[in-house]
């Protein structure tokens, strides 16, 4: 979550306001002085005025102690080496925005643990203020009560286990330190996110049924986003499998041509000429390659420098035998390679489409992000309509904006999968 604005930074760590925190502050400073009001004694004191500027105070201080606890984690997280891009707080509280998870079940423990351990330390030192705080002000012992049990609430309340809250990330971090996986350590942490997600909404709706107004829709909330992260964070592990299961062969096309060594520039005009017009490769803008062979053996590729060098008046005699670049000038991958390293290969720099080879090492085929994404969509069960698909075609780029390159490179990062020395190039 990038969006809002970026108020300072904290040991070089962005902090930005989203939008919708100006609604979470207005609903806390109205229960806040709902429940400042009902104090007698210190509704008398305050007078209407006051009363509502306490609020707004304790309100504003909540946010202080919800930006401590996410300063828990990006503290920790920095001491393990993994750069914060940004703090956020929004509606649902705050949330730390890091490059990376921690590459060791560890340190992804220390993480998910600083948070909580932040607020259940200051909610305790808060509460057990409280009575001399009381002594010298009401109004600022009442604010440090408030302010102690919601802290304490908000440590505890995170500690449930299950994703996205800090309770499931330690979850998963104690199960991928048991087992070795952090797949399991997901999948068992997101089980269980699920399952309180769910509840929170049948307690919520039990609630307003029963006349718990805000209450219950605020619960009805939190478990509607927690089975909304749920949900994603299952999606994302679905397009993972698919990723490490999936072979290129399984979405490799055919994006190249061939002719014969022997052949005239002449004949490579033409075939541009023809493609143009009528040829899906260059009608989207990505024309087929054109690889060279002599009498059944591979000799080259080659492009259309040659006629832009050359005058027409040579275009007959010249051989593209004389103008041939090596096979190996192309980016290519083996077919039985896994579709994530042609993800990264793909993500490099100047790097469009593959030359996809045969375990001879010989050319079978070519592939581009369209036919990646399309092949992961059709084994998440998704067929998009053409009209879809050939949008993705004319950018070569992923269907629905995919951002596989980013999936791929996390399960690089984190230790799903292992990169070899030169992913799998010949």
């Amino acid at each position: 979550m990038r969006e809002g604005w970026e108020l300072f930074r904290i040991r070089g760590i962005p902090l930005r306001i989203h939008p919708t925190w100006f609604v979470i502050l207005l609903l806390a400073t109205l229960a806040f002085q709902d429940q400042y009001r009902s104090q007698s004694q210190l509704s008398a004191s305050l007078g209407e005025i006051g009363v509502w500027l306490i609020a707004f105070l304790t309100a504003l201080l909540l946010f202080v102690s919800v930006l401590l606890h996410e300063l828990g984690h990006s503290l920790t997280a920095l001491s393990q080496g993994v750069r914060v891009r940004d703090i956020t707080l929004f509606l649902l509280g705050g949330v730390a925005s890091v490059e990376r998870e921690c590459p060791t079940a560890r340190g992804a423990l220390l993480v998910a643990m600083a948070g909580p351990a932040v607020s259940l330390i200051l909610g305790t030192l808060l509460l057990s203020l409280t009575h001399r705080l009381d002594h010298l002000s009401m109004p600022i012992g009442a604010v440090a009560n408030q302010l102690g049990i919601l802290n304490l609430v908000l440590g505890l309340f995170n500690l449930l286990p299950g994703l996205p809250l800090d309770g499931g990330l330690i979850l998963k971090a104690l199960i991928w330190q048991v087992t070795g996986s952090r797949r399991r350590g997901i999948e068992v942490a997101n089980a269980s996110g699920r399952l309180l997600a769910l509840m929170a909404i049948g307690m919520g709706a039990v609630l307003l049924l029963r006349g718990g107004g805000m209450g219950g829709a605020w619960l009805m909330l939190l478990g509607w986003f927690g089975l909304g992260a749920a949900r994603n964070q299952h999606q994302m592990l679905v397009v993972q499998r698919a990723l490490q299961e999936l072979k290129v062969k399984d979405a490799a096309r055919r994006r190249f041509r061939v002719l014969e060594a022997s052949s005239s520039l002449r004949d490579l005009s033409q075939l541009r000429l023809q493609d143009r017009p009528t040829e899906s490769g260059a009608a989207d803008g990505w024309p087929d390659w054109l690889l060279v062979c002599d009498r059944g053996r591979w000799r080259g590729v080659i492009d259309d420098e040659p006629l832009q060098a050359l005058p027409v008046q040579r275009w007959d005699s010249e051989k593209l035998q004389d103008h041939l670049k090596p096979l190996s000038s192309l980016p290519s991958i083996v077919d039985s390679a896994p579709l994530w390293q042609a993800v990264l290969q793909l993500d490099e720099e100047g790097v469009s489409r593959l030359l996809v080879l045969s375990p001879a090492g010989l050319p079978s085929g070519t592939i581009q992000r369209p036919e990646i994404g399309e092949a992961v969509l059709q084994r998440l069960g998704v067929r998009l309509p053409e009209s879809l698909l050939s949008m993705a075609r004319s950018q070569n780029g992923y269907p629905l904006g995919l951002a596989l390159g980013q999936v791929a490179r996390s399960m690089l990062i984190s230790g799903d999968v292992s990169a070899p020395t030169r992913l799998d190039r010949p």
